[in-house]
């Protein structure tokens, strides 16, 4: 009998397909698995008083994959975290993950101002928050922000220095104000003066983004 007709003669050329084609899959490199950045923040990151996909992490990851970068950013905002706040929960996020960033974007603070917090205590937990980014050797975009003009020039004096001075004490990369032009332009804000509206989140992306590509290298 030929092979055509002799089943053994036709199982041993499947898998001879099969050997085949799995040699070339083996040679075929491995397509880019999508790199994720871990954003970590309050209300401006969690996107309050926005729909899902017009919050910051959401815009962000748009704009990275349509410049060619595939990537993941995962919302990792609660609105009305304290940097207190978010130093209790950072562990357990990392947790959740299931895997290392190759990023993390923090942006924390604001609500340590706007409640007049000291800003020692507002220092002291970003210091620990980015020393377990730096043990866990993740690279960190440390996002600044300012002080409320009521507050006065000894508040700005004290708080606004801690995100440029633990930025080069972690070698971390820094985005001195995380609403750089968008407070203050009522054109760009909800009807509360402080969140960004859909097209202030726009800018937001818009100015942070070489930053973040830049992190990403």
């Amino acid at each position: 009998m030929t092979d055509g007709t002799n089943p053994y003669g036709r199982a041993r050329r499947l898998l001879q397909a099969i050997m085949a084609a799995l040699c070339v899959l083996a040679a075929t490199p491995a397509a880019a698995a999508d790199r994720l950045i871990l954003a970590f923040g309050d209300s401006l990151t969690a996107g309050y008083g926005l729909a899902p996909a017009q919050a910051f992490p959401t815009r962000l990851e748009a704009a990275l994959r349509a410049g060619g970068t595939p990537v993941r950013v995962y919302n990792a905002g609660v609105s009305g975290d304290t940097t207190a706040a978010g130093r209790a929960r950072l562990a357990w996020v990392l947790r959740g993950l299931k895997a290392k960033p190759d990023l993390a974007i923090v942006e924390l603070g604001a609500n340590d101002m706007l409640r007049g917090l000291n800003p020692v205590q507002t220092r002291a937990n970003l210091d620990a928050i980015l020393a377990e980014f730096s043990r866990r050797r993740i690279p960190v975009l440390l996002a600044g922000m300012r002080a409320a003009p009521n507050l006065g020039r000894r508040y700005a004096a004290a708080f606004e220095p801690i995100f440029p001075q633990l930025a080069r004490k972690y070698r971390a990369a820094l985005y001195p104000f995380f609403l750089d032009g968008v407070a203050g332009n009522r054109a760009l804000l909800q009807a509360d003066g402080m969140h960004p509206n859909p097209r202030g989140v726009a800018v937001v992306v818009r100015r942070i983004l070489p930053g973040v590509r830049t992190a990403l290298r």
